[in-house]
C-alpha cells in the first residue's frame, strides 16, 4: 500500500481526489500551480477558486514541484494539454520508478498522444495506471458513492492502487485495458459538447438519447481500432462516464455545449471559466485519430467543425440528420 500519495494538480478533480484519498487514510500532498490555492487548502479553507462552496478539512498543499517528488506514488490530475510540460519540470527531482495514476482525460494536440504515451515519453521509468469513470468532483468531495475504473497492465500494482485510494464511498474496479480507459475518457468529453448543443437548441430528449447511443458507437469504433476491449468501453470508464457527462450541467463540457446551443460564442464562454473544458482541446485530436485509423465518427467530426467555425450549428445538425439510412451497428 502507498502511504504517502502526491496529487499533481489542484483543480476541482484534483482537490476531490486529494480529499477522498486523505479520507482513505493516506498521507496526501497536493501540488497547485496557484500559490493562493495551496495556501487555502493547507489552511482548511477548501479550494475557493476551483471547487467553491465545499467545506473541506485541511489538505497539505504546496506550490513547489520539488515537494511533490517526496511521495510514494502520484495521482496526476494536470489537464491533458499541460501534462507533458509539468512532467518535464518534475523529472529532475523525481526518483525513478514512482508509480503514476493518470486522472486527466484527453488527446495531446499535435502529437495525438494519449496521456499514458505522454508519461512514457517523459518519465519512462514510472509505472502507469489510468483512473477514469463517472465521477463529478463535487460528488466525490461530498463523499457520495462513486465507482471508477483503475486500469493497469500490472494487476499487483493495480491492486496496490485500489487498496491505497479505495474506500466504501469511492470504489475503483481493476482493468488491464489502459487504452480503453483513455479512449473512453477522451471521446466522452467531445460527445458531451454535442449533447449540450442539443439541449441548448432544445431538440428534445429523444435526440439527446440518440446522440448518446450513436456517440457510444463512435467511441467503440475508435477504441477497438486502437486496441481497446469492447467490454472496457461498455463499463464505467466508457459508457458509464459518457452517460454521466452527457446528462448533467455539472459537466463543463456539456454546459459549454449548451451555451453554444443557446447562441453564445466559444470565446465568451471560455473567457469566463477558470477551469479547462477538455473536450474543446481534445476534439481535433479525436477526429485526427479517427482519420488515422480510417474510422467514421460523424458526431465528433461535427463538434470539431463547429468549434473550428467550419460549420454553423444548424448546418452541422442538418448534415447529421441527412446522413444515409443504414443498419444499426457499433462497427
Amino acid at each position: 500500500m502507498f502511504s504517502r500519495i502526491g496529487v499533481l494538480g489542484a483543480g476541482a478533480w484534483g482537490t476531490a481526489l486529494a480529499y477522498s484519498t486523505q479520507q482513505a487514510g493516506r498521507d496526501v500532498l497536493i501540488w497547485s500551480r496557484e500559490e493562493e490555492v495551496a495556501e487555502a487548502l493547507s489552511a482548511g479553507k477548501g479550494n475557493p477558486v476551483f471547487l467553491p462552496g465545499m467545506d473541506l478539512p485541511a489538505i497539505p498543499a504546496t506550490s513547489s514541484l520539488d515537494k511533490i517528488a517526496e511521495v510514494d506514488a502520484i495521482l496526476a490530475v494536470v489537464p491533458a494539454q499541460f501534462a507533458r510540460s509539468v512532467y518535464q519540470q518534475l523529472k529532475p527531482s523525481l526518483p525513478e520508478g514512482i508509480p503514476f495514476a493518470l486522472c486527466s482525460k484527453g488527446v495531446e494536440q499535435g502529437s495525438l498522444k494519449l496521456m499514458a504515451e505522454v508519461l512514457a515519453e517523459t518519465l519512462p521509468e514510472s509505472p502507469v495506471a489510468v483512473l477514469s469513470g463517472p465521477s463529478f468532483a463535487k460528488d466525490v468531495a461530498k463523499g457520495l458513492p462513486t465507482a471508477v475504473t483503475l486500469a493497469c497492465a500490472d494487476k499487483a500494482l493495480g491492486n496496490t492502487w485500489m487498496e491505497s485510494i479505495g474506500r466504501a464511498e469511492f470504489r475503483p474496479y481493476w482493468s488491464d485495458d489502459i487504452i480503453g480507459a483513455e479512449i473512453g475518457g477522451a471521446v466522452k468529453n467531445v460527445l458531451a459538447i454535442a449533447c449540450g448543443i442539443v439541449e441548448g437548441l432544445e431538440l428534445g430528449r429523444s435526440a439527446h438519447a440518440a446522440l448518446i447511443s450513436r456517440g457510444f458507437a463512435e467511441m467503440v469504433r475508435l477504441g477497438t481500432a486502437m486496441g481497446a476491449k469492447p467490454e472496457t468501453l461498455s463499463g464505467l470508464c466508457g459508457l458509464g462516464d459518457l452517460v454521466l457527462t452527457c446528462s448533467s450541467s455539472q459537466s463543463r463540457n456539456m454546459s459549454f455545449g449548451k451555451a453554444l446551443g443557446e447562441g453564445r460564442s466559444m470565446a465568451s464562454i471560455l473567457a469566463e471559466r477558470n477551469a479547462v473544458t477538455e473536450g474543446v482541446a481534445s476534439a481535433p485530436g479525436v477526429v485526427a485519430l479517427a482519420a488515422r485509423h480510417h474510422i467514421e465518427m460523424p458526431i465528433c467530426q461535427s463538434v470539431d467543425d463547429i468549434l473550428s467555425s467550419r460549420l454553423t450549428l444548424n448546418n452541422a445538425i442538418t448534415r447529421l440528420i441527412e446522413r444515409p439510412f443504414r443498419a444499426e451497428s457499433l462497427a
